[in-house]
């Protein structure tokens, strides 16, 4: 195990802006935590020590479930209904606060402790503003009233990284992106300047220069102000760049902390070193992922699926566009001239403006071939994700899937549609009916299309599970009682009950921990090289494109402004904004420990 040292001894490892305190701000000793009765209680976190000390930055990484979040809440003294500390302390400023009143919990938080939740649809209130939700995290903490609240709501949002503030405060959650609404969270959690910010997956939702952006401002907090975060994370490379320490869980315990670089250059716990070694890559030339689909193309799909030959591991140049167009059958999704505008508020109310989310959207994805479409949060993505699957109307333009245009289907013709494609959002936390269980979920696509009775869809489900590594023991679960992580397996295993030709993956890996992520990757690539699936990739992990893509397309603004082969345009960008997607990657030049086991 690593030296328990606060500080980070490698050379290139962040650096804190004062030499630690012998009392940390936050020390955790020893803290048991279990759910339910306490006639029979179930422990799930066990004897956790932990430091953060003024001005330091510590990640807490690991699996989805090992008790990264669990350990938070406690601080906070928001553990879930049934959820207590059974043992050990913890000390916020030399005060216990292990069993602190909730009158108590609620003058801490907010001014003394601030909190960044990991998923920003469940802790935005879709009937308030975006400036509202701010204006009470100001007013609860007695920071602001009046027109100052007003002006220090646009400043908090222009840190947070929202453009035109003065007209985005007062828009509501459904008008913003994903992005923009994990970004109006961290104006939240920073309204009143707290001590200690607990940032609990803080940026899984962004694109890599808003990361940054937000990732610089948190720094620019500890340095100026003192401010310490406990960042909860399952990006490798963000918590190599960001902190000073980490702290590894696994199952519930810490397995080893130290300096940041030390634990990913040099694991020592066996644990650490999958982990470490899970996490995708940007230097790598071709993970094991490809190759592994590499192999897979020796071995071609039956005749009933659909899935033509190709060059062993050939992806498609842009430039050869032409060529591959005149083979025939090469394409399963043409997409021509996809423009789409909404109405939005003008200066006044009555006055109505044109927003272009797309504009003049052309591509084409080749059947058994995997496109990643990248590009900022807000550059139209998943707007193009939208129109293809059918959920919007384009204004102009058309999709054609399998040489036909499925604009506008209706009816039997939608219904047959649908079950060829299939979307994984992004939020499984919004995508997944909370009243479902997990077989209720994974088994409604089966329902609706008459797929099979009740005894073949229960086979069925349990092989799903099986597929994405949950266990079959949680298909009675509901999603109150599963992680992130956990939801959004499901989300993929629903998308696969009815066996589509085309998966669209809206972000489909953005809420996963590295092991789970490599797991989804390597059975992404299983399923395509088995089964001759298609996929349209969307996502801002730019390390996760450099695995599973053939071809990648570059957006911004609603427009294409770059698209090659994958290891081309990562290794030679044309494009100043694409160079500045790479630039951005968190921990994209540090080298990590690579396992040999």
């Amino acid at each position: 195990m690593t030296s328990n040292s606060p500080t980070a001894s490698a050379q290139d490892a962040p650096s804190s802006p004062q030499a630690p305190q012998d009392d940390p701000l936050l020390r955790l000793r020893g803290v048991d935590i279990a759910f339910g009765g306490k006639k029979k209680p179930l422990p799930t976190v066990f004897e956790v020590d932990l430091d953060v000390y003024e001005g330091e930055t510590v990640a807490i990484v690991g699996e989805s479930g090992s008790g990264k979040s669990t350990v938070a809440h406690a601080v906070l003294g928001l553990l879930p209904g049934g959820g207590h500390v059974t043992g050990g302390s913890i000390t916020f400023e030399g005060e216990d606060i292990t069993h602190a009143s909730e009158r108590r919990f609620t003058q801490l938080r907010g001014s003394h402790i601030g909190l960044v939740p990991q998923d920003p649809m469940s802790n935005l209130n879709p009937v308030w503003s975006i400036g509202t939700h701010i204006g009470e995290a100001l007013k609860a903490n007695n920071v602001a009233t009046g027109s100052e609240a007003h002006e220090r709501i646009l400043e908090l949002m222009r840190e947070a990284g929202l453009p035109e503030a003065e007209r985005r405060a007062g828009q509501y959650p459904h008008e913003f992106s994903g992005g923009m609404r994990q970004r109006a969270l961290i104006a939240c959690g920073l309204a009143a300047r707290p001590k200690l910010l607990i940032a609990d997956e803080p940026t899984s939702a962004l694109d890599v220069t808003v990361q940054k952006q937000i990732l610089d401002h948190l720094q620019s907090l500890t340095d100026q102000l003192g401010t310490s975060v406990m960042l909860i994370t399952h990006d490798l490379g963000l918590a190599a760049e960001r902190a000073q320490r980490i702290v590894v869980m696994s199952q519930g315990r810490v397995v080893e902390t130290g300096p940041a670089l030390e634990i990913l250059q040099d694991p020592r716990h066996p644990y650490t070193q999958k982990l470490v070694s899970a996490a995708p890559s940007i230097a790598a030339r071709r993970s094991d992922v490809m190759k592994n689909r590499e192999i897979g193309d020796a071995n071609p799909p039956s005749a009933g699926q659909q899935s033509p030959a190709r060059p062993t591991g050939a992806a498609v140049p842009a430039s050869k566009a032409g060529e591959a167009q005149d083979r025939s059958g090469s394409h399963l999704i043409e997409v021509s001239g996809l423009t789409k505008e909404f109405d939005v508020p003008g200066d006044r109310p009555w006055r109505k403006k044109k927003f272009v989310a797309a504009r003049d959207v052309s591509f084409f994805l080749r059947r058994g071939h995997t496109l990643a479409l990248v590009g900022e949060s807000g550059s139209g993505k998943s707007t193009v994700a939208q129109m293809i699957l059918g959920l919007l109307e384009p204004t102009e333009g058309k999709v054609l899937f399998d040489g036909k245009d499925v604009t506008g289907l209706r009816g039997k013709d939608e219904l047959a549609f649908r079950r060829r494609v299939q979307p994984v959002f992004q939020n499984p936390y919004g995508s997944i009916d909370p009243m479902y269980s997990v077989f209720n979920t994974i088994a409604e696509p089966l329902k609706i299309h008459r797929v099979g009775d009740k005894g073949s869809r229960e086979k069925r489900v349990r092989e799903l599970l099986d597929m994405v590594a949950m266990p079959q023991s949680m298909m009675h679960r509901f999603p109150g009682e599963l992680s992130g992580g956990q939801r959004q397996r499901v989300a993929i295993a629903r998308a696969l009950a009815l066996d589509p030709e085309v998966l669209v993956l809206d972000e489909a890996v953005s809420a996963l921990d590295v092991l789970v992520q490599s797991q989804i990757l390597q059975l992404l690539n299983k399923l395509q090289s088995e089964m001759g699936l298609t996929y349209l990739f969307i996502t801002h992990d730019l390390a996760v494109v450099k695995q599973i893509a053939d071809e990648t397309l570059v957006m911004q603004d609603g427009s294409i402004v770059e698209r090659g082969e994958t290891d081309e345009l990562f290794a030679n960008p044309q494009q100043e904004y694409t160079r500045k997607l790479l630039d951005s990657i968190p921990g994209g030049k540090i080298p990590l420990y690579t396992f040999s086991g």
